[in-house]
């Protein structure tokens, strides 16, 4: 018998009314006005619909650039048509490494052995045997084929190399070998090739995943002696196409000539690289013949591992992988808002993936399209637009995105309240979530006013409870602690790897990234249905859940008098972050004060509880000024764009934003005031007086934006000033 699942309305009366005292944004008259249309929008959801379309969606492997990714993109549209949406699609031609052409490892003396690189046919499940499937690959690898001797590098991390080098190891003209984790592969990559290294072999080792934390596939959730990570290497100084940093990807044939660069002067790794799985990997390992690896460097292997593998060892490492222009597709769906049609909500997830994608990335996928039909069944539109955007590439170096957010970069600047992006979205049952200072209250009221599937609890309630700091899988926190208070669960800071980046850390528009997380096996060909069902949840009840969090989420912002940013977030977490900067450079540098920066921050303090206080005093008392609400509207938009500086990074001029980037020594971390961050990992003063000036000009600008709103909602009195040095 089919069951329909639905949540909605299922609230017990205190939750519903805990939930009712936590909406921001919303004049008392339209508060009650915008419950009636949550728990109505609450009533649309369907597990059965989710599971249909992440069926449809991953039945077979699509990776950008295949026939198989452009049936998704066509299904995605046709989806989103039917639902009611404005559908349109924006083609881009990148530079990209289509396919893994041929690659080969094999030791080759002491004795002749051929190592496998792809996974097993798993008689169970019924996907490993689709001939579509690749074997193991990294994009943007070089292409060369070398014999040599290994030398082991734990993680491949800068500070791995750095140890090598000073225990007197050196890589030069041989194959590294690094297991996964610690930091973004290419970046293994590049500092192996950095170092003089011929090529790279990365291997996933079972300390990290797989026997040592628990049952491995088909019977279990972990990776097997036979799973691959698959994932692209690309380490430019920038995110999107590497031939076209800053301008947008657009079509070669198109009417609008872009100039590219020329792939030999793109920064693409020379050596060869390729992923294997652990049984692969230990042939290596276990003839391995030099130095015990110091502490932390043991895998999970049973047996001792060691740094170099001598000259009685060699390894054939050989790839032949090619580069070609490559057309992928950005699918935009919208629903024009009744009254601010020029204020847009943007969610959105990639599409492409290296296999089936079931958790990675189209659990995500699936559920933004259940988001548009549920949408488009409402009566009444929303007064703001909502944007449902689907994104190609992602999985070669967050390209697609990217070039939309290139192309569309002055419009997003005038016209973007938010992007929350749901990339692997529904991936398990622990929530989770990462957000700028400015959305993080809308995350938390939002998962106070959804219950948890078969419980007493909302999702908030379930994710203040969970254990380990109460993070979910996609709080990613990296290199920069998130900012923790005792009466709220934690809320990650955004790093590398997903499609928030050019939204975020390039045009400075508040993000978030939230979902649900699990068991994965991460990249490889077994991310299929049968996984999903087996491990994930076979009663795809999680689907529904996440849409009513994220269509609550997108119906606030799209619906609110005033848009519900979290403005006091700001200084908070602001003078954390500052704190962390300053005690990272007194560890080389013990005078260093950061004093100057945070009276500013203590200044802005006050002026955004001075801004909060009187915003929820006119809001209950109808008081606002209508008439006053599309400037004020727009200077909140603005906020964020304080730490948008021209200058950039030094690691990178892209990344413009001064408050959050990604690590460029791991691709995945969060930090936190990078360019304070960078001149700390430099060990260097040098650029102190000039990023001092520079942080300064930001939180001015900031505390400049808060008071001119102020003196709009008539608090004049009640702001300070400016808070220059």
């Amino acid at each position: 018998m089919r069951k329909t699942f639905l949540i909605g309305g299922l609230l017990c009366a205190s939750t519903l009314s805990f939930a009712q005292k936590n909406i921001s944004g919303f004049s008392a008259s339209n508060q009650s006005k915008q419950e009636k249309i949550e728990q109505e929008y609450r009533t649309k959801q369907s597990a059965e619909r989710f599971k249909t379309h992440l069926q449809k969606l991953t039945s077979v492997p699509h990776l950008a650039g295949t026939p198989e990714n452009e049936k998704v993109r066509d299904y995605i549209a046709d989806i989103m048509r039917k639902a009611g949406l404005q559908v349109e699609i924006f083609p881009h031609d990148i530079y990209l490494s289509k396919s893994p052409g041929e690659s080969l490892v094999e030791v080759v003396e002491p004795v002749r052995l051929p190592l496998n690189n792809r996974e097993y046919i798993v008689k169970e499940d019924k996907y490993s045997s689709d001939p579509r499937l690749t074997p193991g690959w990294n994009s943007y690898s070089g292409s060369g084929d070398v014999t040599t001797e290994v030398v082991y590098a734990n993680y491949g991390r800068k500070e791995d190399f750095e140890q090598l080098k000073a225990m007197g190891i050196s890589v030069k003209g041989k194959i590294v070998l690094a297991r996964y984790g610690g930091n973004f592969r290419g970046y293994k990559a590049k500092h192996a090739e950095a170092a003089g290294a011929a090529g790279v072999i990365i291997y996933t080792d079972p300390a990290d995943n797989g026997y040592t934390k628990g049952i491995t596939f088909p019977e279990g959730s972990q990776s097997n002696d036979n799973t691959i990570q698959r994932g692209s290497l690309l380490t430019v100084d920038y995110t999107g196409d590497p031939l076209t940093p800053f301008e947008p990807a657009l079509p070669l044939d198109g009417p609008k000539k872009v100039k590219r660069l020329d792939p030999k002067d793109a920064a693409f790794h020379k050596i060869p690289v390729t992923p294997l799985p652990w049984g692969s990997a230990v042939e290596i390992l276990k003839r391995m013949t030099g130095k015990g690896v110091p502490a932390g460097w043991q895998g999970g292997l049973p047996l001792a591992y060691r740094l170099e593998g001598g000259p009685e060892l060699k390894v054939r490492l050989k790839v032949k992988q090619d580069k070609e222009f490559v057309r992928i597709y950005e699918v935009v769906g919208t629903l024009t808002g009744s009254e601010f049609p020029d204020e847009w909500i943007i969610a959105g997830c990639h599409y492409d993936a290296w296999s089936f994608g079931s958790t990675d990335p189209n659990s995500g996928t699936a559920m933004l399209l259940t988001l548009a039909e549920s949408l488009g069944k409402m009566p009444q539109k929303p007064k703001r637009t909502i944007k449902i955007c689907h994104w190609d590439a992602e999985e070669h170096g967050v390209i697609g995105s990217a070039e939309w957010v290139e192309q569309m970069r002055d419009e997003l600047s005038a016209k973007a309240v938010a992007y929350m992006n749901y990339d692997a979205a529904v991936s398990g049952k622990i929530f989770g979530g990462s957000a700028s200072p400015s959305l993080k209250k809308l995350l938390i009221e939002a998962s106070q006013a959804v219950e948890y599937p078969d419980s007493n609890k909302t999702v908030y309630e379930h994710w203040m409870a969970q254990k380990g700091g109460r993070r979910g899988s996609t709080a990613n926190v990296g290199g920069s602690a998130p900012v923790l208070a005792d009466s709220e669960p934690s809320i990650g800071n955004l790093g590398g790897g997903s499609d928030h980046i050019a939204f975020y850390m390039h045009a400075g528009i508040p993000s978030l990234s939230a979902g649900v997380g699990g068991p994965t096996l991460y990249h490889s060909q077994y991310d299929d249905l049968f996984f999903y069902n087996k491990f994930v949840d076979s009663t795809y009840k999680m689907g529904p859940m996440v849409e009513q969090v994220v269509g609550t989420m997108s119906l606030r912002l799209a619906n609110a008098d005033i848009l519900p940013y979290d403005v006091s977030r700001y200084a908070t977490d602001l003078a954390t972050h500052l704190k962390t900067a300053e005690k990272a450079i007194k560890a080389y540098a013990p005078t260093y004060s950061i004093d100057k920066l945070l009276a500013q921050v203590e200044t802005l303090k006050q002026n955004a509880q001075n801004y909060e206080s009187r915003i929820k005093t006119l809001l209950a008392a109808d008081q606002i000024d209508k008439a006053k609400v599309v400037a004020i509207n727009k200077e909140l938009r603005d906020l964020e764009k304080a730490f948008i500086d021209p200058k950039g990074m030094a690691y990178g001029s892209w990344y413009r934003s001064l408050y959050a980037s990604s690590d460029p020594y791991s691709g995945y971390a969060s930090w936190m005031l990078p360019a304070f961050q960078y001149e700390a990992s430099l060990k260097s003063t040098a650029n102190l007086p000039d990023l001092e000036a520079r942080h300064a000009k930001a939180i001015d600008t900031l505390n400049t934006k808060i008071v001119a709103i102020n003196q709009q909602l008539g608090g004049a009195s009640g702001s300070l000033g400016g808070g220059k040095n």
